[in-house]
């Protein structure tokens, strides 16, 4: 009982800290409301999963590459930042219905499946994590134990989703439509700032 939850509380541990993704959701939530939040992360825990396959079956050191990896920077900065702009542009408007229906639930998936899919630091992260975890857990129990485990992470993750999206659907309940702006121009703001760090990457690879 106590290694199950230690890999929850892995899983949980592995997807608090504040990032893209977190703040995508914030943004998302307090726009859209909870569905769209929560399909920002689903969609980054379904590029998480394809990453730790590609771990688990020993194939991601094709993603680890100097092409790739110089790739993968210029991709994440081009929707890290196309995705700041947008919620940057939205924030004036959180009650304008027509702004309201041009997202749909598919868009809010999509755009948390390549903001994760795309960004080296994933990779490395889910490398170095998970490569570790995987290694450990081998050497101890069989592959039956190794995907049980894995599966428990994973309910960490889905556990921190379904509570970041609806603290940020919360949001728009209690606060101000000004403290709501506030928040999606910083959601914005963190947005792009992500993208500009992926962009300088892409740059230092090409050129330096």
């Amino acid at each position: 009982m106590n290694t199950i939850l230690s890999y929850f509380l892995l899983g949980l541990s592995l997807a608090a800290p504040i990032g893209p993704i977190n703040a995508a959701q914030l943004d998302k939530g307090i726009k859209k409301g909870f569905m769209h939040a929560w399909m920002i992360g689903i969609g980054a825990i379904l590029a998480d999963a394809i990453l730790m396959a590609l771990i688990y079956f020993g194939v991601v050191h094709f993603l680890t590459t100097s092409f790739m990896r110089t790739f993968l920077w210029i991709f994440g900065c081009f929707v890290l930042i196309y995705s700041g702009v947008e919620s940057l542009m939205g924030a004036g408007k959180l009650n304008d219905n027509q702004h309201r229906s041009s997202d749909t639930i598919a868009k809010s998936f999509f755009s948390g499946f390549f903001m994760s899919i795309s960004s080296p630091l994933s990779i490395l992260f889910w490398l170095g994590i998970y490569g570790s975890v995987l290694a450990e857990t081998i050497a101890a129990y069989d592959r039956d134990h190794v995907l049980f485990y894995t599966g428990i992470m994973f309910t960490g993750l889905l556990v921190w989703d379904v509570t970041m999206a609806g603290l940020a659907s919360t949001f728009r309940r209690f606060l101000t439509h000004r403290a709501l702006t506030v928040i999606s121009v910083l959601s914005g703001l963190s947005l792009i700032g992500f993208g500009l760090h992926f962009g300088i990457k892409a740059w230092q690879a090409l050129f330096s």
